[in-house]
């Protein structure tokens, strides 16, 4: 592990270390919840349009089902909308069809055909990037007049599409784009981030990560800047998926690379191979509510200015595989790391913004042993849960909700499980479970018991929903 000469810095991490025994989750019924945790209602089982399935035998079984799924507000009327897309068979990376629906089911509209279920979460983000209210489908797409080999993006065009009818609003193919060949696993990894890179009122601008190379767009599509990537072997490369968010607080947001973080121009600000297995990244609120720049990888947490405010180091977190933030432990003041330390592991640990540990458990084993989200389920004010494999954990790693009526998982198990995006989608200041397993033709949707309706005003998407993580 590289660290700097630290000059007023503490590895807050290597100072104080506490230990907690092991919490294993306690059983509770679906439907019910622990104490002081509200239960879990299925509030829609949303049924995707069959126009929009796709089959396929998976181990022999056949399954009907959408592929990966996007969440927001496509018709502007305040309310969520879904979108599915699926990828070019041949290549995994290449969307080739997109098919927009409400909350009832209905068809919005449909684009292209056949493909199959991405490899990961692949290229397309729901957001109004263009600033004129409704919001946008951003996304690559595959050109049928073009032939090209599955590891190139030379049949590939970046899209902007309307909302409400997903007519093309705009469309480019920039040689920054066509040219790019790749393939493993720092290639397959290509997520579209919606972030604020030139100080606008809103975030209207956009980066994705094609291998060894970050490409930053603006909402005409012009390329604003590219990054060349120093770090690509497997295991010692940078970040899969970078983060994004305003660390420096100049009202334009940088990228977290695990070993780079850049400027909003792309300049770095700072470049060290931290730690292998850097995973999962962050910008977000850490100590104090300092934005801090968040690295799975020897679980980091570090300044602006390449700084380590935390560093656990490789002997408590030799395969950082997951890290989120947030308000988890009612009596630790937040918000705390949750860290899957171990690689595809259920074990996690929690730790303190002092840098401490001060849990330690496993949560329950999913088929990737990746998914886990934080979710806001008692309401913003009150400590998060822990989403991972259908089920909700407290920050003490019990069982808190068991969500009733919700299908064993099915299909390849590197994306046969239930992905989570924690969204407001009944707008009561309480987040919901929107859940997928991206080879069925449903999308569950499970609120905090009671609902109340009549709460609702309209659905507002945040950075958690355009830029969810879903898998890391």
């Amino acid at each position: 592990m590289f660290l700097p000469t630290i000059e007023p810095v503490v590895l807050l991490g290597l100072i104080a270390l506490v230990t907690v025994p092991t919490a294993r989750g306690a059983s509770v019924e679906p439907g019910a919840s622990s104490v002081g945790h509200a239960g879990a209602v299925l509030w829609r089982e949303v049924r995707i349009p069959e126009a929009f399935l796709a089959a396929a035998r998976v181990k022999g079984h056949p399954l009907r089902y959408g592929g990966d799924l996007r969440l927001g507000d496509l018709t502007g009327d305040g309310r969520a909308d879904l979108l599915v897309f699926r990828c070019d068979q041949a290549s995994a990376l290449k969307p080739c069809f997109l098919g927009a629906f409400g909350l009832n089911g209905r068809a919005l509209w449909q684009v292209g055909a056949g493909g199959t279920q991405p490899l990961r979460p692949g290229p397309v983000a729901i957001h109004d990037i263009d600033g004129d209210g409704p919001s946008e489908v951003i996304c690559f797409y595959q050109d049928p007049s073009i032939k090209a080999d599955k590891k190139s993006l030379a049949d590939v065009i970046v899209q902007i599409r309307e909302g409400r009818t997903g007519k093309v609003k705009r469309q480019a193919a920039p040689p920054g784009l066509r040219q790019r060949k790749g393939w493993g696993p720092n290639w397959c990894h290509q997520r579209i981030l919606v972030c604020n890179l030139r100080g606008r009122p809103a975030a209207q601008d956009f980066i994705v990560k094609l291998g060894d190379t970050i490409v930053a767009f603006d909402d005409g599509l012009s390329v604003l800047w590219t990054y060349q990537i120093r770090w690509n072997d497997y295991g010692r490369c940078s970040a899969y998926i970078p983060a994004v968010g305003d660390i420096d607080g100049d009202g334009r947001d940088e990228v977290n690379g695990g070993y780079f973080l850049l400027d909003s121009d792309g300049t770095p600000l700072w470049e060290k191979p931290l730690g292998p297995h850097m995973d999962s990244v962050a910008i977000t609120e850490w100590d104090g509510g300092r934005m801090r720049a968040i690295c799975s990888g020897g679980g980091h947490v570090m300044d602006e200015r390449g700084r380590p405010v935390l560093a656990l180091g490789p002997k408590l977190v030799p395969h950082g595989q997951e890290a989120r933030v947030a308000d988890v432990l009612p009596e630790s003041p937040g918000p705390e790391m949750v860290i899957r330390y171990n690689g595809h592991t259920p074990d996690v640990m929690v730790v303190s913004n002092a840098g401490k540990i001060v849990r330690r458990f496993k949560l329950n084993s999913s088929p990737n042993e990746t998914g886990m989200e934080a979710v806001y389920w008692n309401g913003l004010n009150a400590p998060a849960l822990l989403y991972n494999g259908g089920l909700l954990f407290d920050g003490h790693g019990r069982v808190a909700v068991n969500p009733p009526g919700l299908p064993k998982p099915v299909g390849d198990p590197k994306m046969g499980w239930y992905h989570c995006i924690p969204a407001d989608v009944c707008g009561d200041q309480r987040q919901e479970m929107v859940l997928y397993n991206p080879w069925t033709p449903s999308v569950y949707i499970y609120t905090p018991d009671p609902l109340d309706e009549v709460a609702y005003t309209r659905y507002r998407p945040g950075p958690r929903q355009y830029n969810v993580r879903l898998m890391d």
